[in-house]
């Protein structure tokens, strides 16, 4: 059975039906008392062994990262509040102020109308944590205020009523009353994701930028979820939550549960209980992976909200299904730059070469991802949490936005492909990718940096250059980094003093060396790839941290088939540009020398994080443009050579799909010929027994090897 049209291809259909001219942002004096004093942010529970640093106590420095950020700041500087506010306006009965929607899926009869605006709250809320600019905050206010006016004009005089006073949305009720009675997509498309995207916006305005008046109208908002739902059977919530596309709910759970920690009002919490997705919930719980099919993205967010759930309830079965979970998309369905998913959909546990395509990674998929890894990490410091976090930050979520500037477009992309010779495209103006992305640009660092519950820790998550302001403990730490072109940092304490756990992640592709100094003294700490390093002490202003992890040349393979491969350097994806559609056959064990490194068939091509082989280039992917890319190739490695010196042997694969030539070289360095002799005999004794070679093949094999000369 096919399946329904994707959101992408609709909007492609629909693409330049709202084209219209920008028109300048209004800041009315009336919305400039609007706000209270700053509130906290929503409360850390006491289930979080870490919590995070708030978005304005970390500053980024000088890279890549910033300059992505700063491309998305000129955005929204620039773009009007009154297109944002124009749907809403118009479903009011208010006065438009001749503005017109953004377009895309935000036009005036779109069914997922009001999204974009909640993205956008996000979007400016985030922007002036980040930079404390006078200007965002005046849009910010401007926008919660003309929200609020239009709350307030559709509980007055909205055609029809609203059910409930609380009600905001930038059409009527009907979507929301449809869904109850099973209608499906197109027919309406998701009522409660775009009920959650306004809420979150809100919640962001109120605990980034201290608008009182946001959480006001979130709460009211808060209360009509609530009566609409809390009255239903829950069978029929089950089965509302089940339906492709119309059921998605986004986030609502999460924000519901934030709220809740917000007013302590039960009906918050109630109404987020309505969200249980329960025969999802509960295979995850049981770690039953039932997950190929569904839609990814209309489920990856309800995990973040279990485990808001489970932090005001207690109950466990929400943390075991979110852990669960995670680890049935993180590995089994990511691709190498950190996606997961096909034309929307996850596919079958383990299908990475068998669905490469133009159509993978769909850019809100990985968005979610990254706020669940960094919910679990929360609970449970799992560094593998972090290792994720890393790669889908460093290879989906930067290479997201095009390196151009714009100010009517957020120039991000929907789906990544990951198939051979495709491109990425951008825009997605009024999109759930353009929304998430106009989010992605402003919070890099909110994960650079956690402490512990009882501020002894600091954990040092990611290596952008960045400034960490922690006024509780009177610490100020830079990371001074050029990440992620190479793998050298050097953390200084600025200011304060005391006793701390510094706490280093060493990344699991820190393969070459994990070298620590302060104030120029080698540490002797063990580094574990894919651990935490701590160094205790009674750190002092001026103390350096230098940590060095040199970045290797590397291959992943796919679970699916080992010869289908992805090329890395140290964690940057490097893709080969191209424009041929089919995989291209590489070979690099003829180059090896005893060292049995990449770097003998990849060759620096004189700028950085660039490189040569088989006549290609090989760049960087977080270099956002429009150049034909192959993320995969063909490994072709067909007969045992060592060198110069053909065995003559076919280099067979055993059941797991590695190959003679593999495994060998797994061991790689060898000291010296003899070894390296020595561990080809070894080896090719084992394929004899197993069958895999005749006792011919394994003589010539293992004379081959002799003959082999591989200094150098």
């Amino acid at each position: 059975m096919s399946q329904p049209p994707t959101r992408r291809r609709l909007l492609k259909l629909a693409a330049g039906a709202a084209a219209a001219a920008p028109l300048a942002s209004a800041t009315p004096s009336a919305y400039a008392d609007a706000t209270g004093p700053v509130p906290p942010a929503v409360p850390a529970p006491p289930t979080w062994a870490v919590r995070p640093f708030p978005l304005d106590q970390v500053t980024l420095g000088d890279g890549v990262f910033r300059r992505k950020r700063d491309l998305m700041l000129d955005y929204a500087r620039a773009y009007p509040a009154d297109r944002i506010l124009a749907v809403f306006r118009a479903n009011a009965g208010l006065d438009t102020r001749g503005a017109q929607p953004p377009g895309g899926w935000e036009t005036s009869d779109g069914n997922l109308r009001g999204h974009f605006g909640g993205h956008f709250l996000t979007l400016v809320a985030q922007a002036y944590a980040d930079t404390g600019e006078s200007a965002f905050k005046a849009k910010l206010d401007y926008l919660v205020g003309a929200l609020g006016e239009c709350q307030q004009a559709l509980a007055e005089h909205g055609s029809p009523r609203p059910t409930h006073p609380g009600y905001l949305a930038a059409y009527p009720e009907t979507q929301f009353i449809l869904l109850e009675s099973y209608t499906t997509y197109p027919t309406i498309w998701a009522p409660y994701y775009t009920c959650h995207k306004i809420m979150r916006g809100l919640l962001d305005a109120h605990t980034l930028a201290g608008n009182a008046q946001a959480l006001t109208i979130a709460s009211k908002m808060g209360d009509w979820v609530h009566s609409r739902l809390g009255r239903l059977p829950k069978a029929q919530l089950e089965r509302m939550w089940s339906i492709y596309i119309a059921g998605e709910y986004g986030g609502m759970n999460e924000v519901l549960a934030d709220l809740y920690a917000l007013t302590g009002r039960q009906e918050h919490l109630a109404a987020a209980r309505c969200f249980d997705n329960t025969a999802l919930l509960e295979a995850c719980a049981e770690g039953r992976d039932i997950l190929e099919g569904r839609h990814a993205n209309q489920h990856i967010p309800q995990f973040t909200g279990y485990l808001r759930l489970f932090d005001a309830t207690g109950e466990e079965e929400y943390a075991d299904a979110a852990r669960n979970f995670w680890g049935m998309v993180a590995g089994p369905r990511t691709y190498s730059l950190g996606g997961t998913g096909q034309g929307e959909m996850f596919r079958a546990r383990g299908a990475i070469a068998a669905t490469l395509d133009d159509n993978n990674a769909e850019t809100c998929a990985t968005y979610n991802m990254l706020k669940l890894s960094r919910q679990l990490f929360f609970h449970r410091q799992d560094p593998a949490c972090m290792d994720y976090y890393e790669r889908g930050l460093t290879n989906h979520i930067l290479a997201s936005r095009r390196d151009a500037p714009s100010t009517d477009s957020p120039e991000v992309t929907y789906f990544v492909g990951m198939g051979p010779g495709t491109r990425r495209e951008y825009d997605n103006t009024g999109t759930c990718c353009g929304g998430t992305g106009m989010e992605n640009h402003t919070k890099y660092q909110d994960s650079v940096y956690f402490c512990s519950a009882d501020g002894n820790a600091l954990y040092v998550n990611l290596s952008l250059a960045s400034t960490l302001r922690w006024p509780e403990r009177g610490f100020v730490v830079e990371q001074a980094s050029a990440y992620p072109a190479e793998g050298v940092r050097t953390l200084t304490i600025r200011e304060g003093s005391g006793r701390l756990d510094v706490k280093l992640r060493v990344p699991s592709w820190a393969t070459a060396g994990f070298t620590v100094t302060v104030n120029g003294v080698r540490q002797r700490a063990e580094a574990v790839p894919g651990s935490y390093l701590t160094l205790s002490r009674n750190w002092r202003r001026g103390d350096r941290i230098q940590i060095s992890a040199p970045y290797r040349l590397r291959i992943e393979r796919a679970l699916d088939d080992p010869a289908v491969q992805s090329v890395f350097y140290g964690p940057v994806l490097l893709v080969a540009q191209s424009q041929e559609r089919q995989l291209r056959a590489f070979s690099f064990y003829k180059d090896f020398t005893l060292r049995g490194d990449l770097a003998d068939s990849i060759k620096p091509e004189g700028r950085p994080l660039h490189f040569t082989t088989h006549g290609l280039t090989l760049a960087p992917f977080h270099i956002a443009d429009d150049t034909r890319y192959h993320a995969y190739f063909k490994r072709s490695e067909p007969v045992v050579v060592f060198g110069t010196t053909d065995s003559g042997v076919p280099n067979r694969a055993r059941g797991d799909g590695l190959t003679f030539l593999d495994v060998l070289w797994e061991q790689a360095p060898f000291a010296d010929s003899g070894r390296f002799v020595r561990a080809v005999r070894a080896l090719a004794d084992g394929w004899l027994s197993e069958g895999l070679f005749t006792r011919t093949e394994r003589d010539r094999v293992v004379a081959a090897a002799g003959r082999a000369d591989l200094r150098s």
